[in-house]
């Protein structure tokens, strides 16, 4: 099976990695190859700290 399918969007990585200032890091790159795992799971954990709020306010 593929990895390249994600989980979250790209759109919303993009936000979130601009948000806590690695966005510049990833663009110099050309990817998201040289981030960090330390930074790639503060991605994921803002995303489901989103997810959650959005969740409690429906």
């Amino acid at each position: 099976m593929s990895r390249s399918r994600g989980i979250i969007s790209e759109n919303l990585r993009e936000e979130i990695a601009k948000e806590l200032g690695v966005y510049d890091q990833v663009k110099q790159d050309g990817g998201w190859g040289n981030v960090p795992s330390k930074t790639c799971g503060n991605i994921v954990t803002k995303a489901i700290e989103m997810a959650n709020k959005a969740a409690e306010n429906k």
